[in-house]
């Protein structure tokens, strides 16, 4: 069998289209789950340092 073998019956390619396309459906799932984790830890975070913020700026201005 040589290095590079190119099946004359096409559908032998069938199982490796079919397994490349439900990974790259996933890793779409994964990336897209990913940026929506990441957004709402971006709003958690500046929700909670925005607070802490205005207070540190109040107390510097009582002062």
């Amino acid at each position: 069998m040589p290095f590079l073998y190119f099946p004359d019956d096409k559908t032998a390619y069938l199982p490796a289209a079919i397994t490349l396309i439900i990974f790259m459906a996933m890793a779409a799932v994964t990336m897209y789950l990913f940026y929506k984790k990441s957004k709402k830890d971006e709003q958690a975070f500046n929700a909670k340092y925005e607070k802490n913020l205005h207070e540190a700026k109040e107390s510097v201005e009582s002062k």
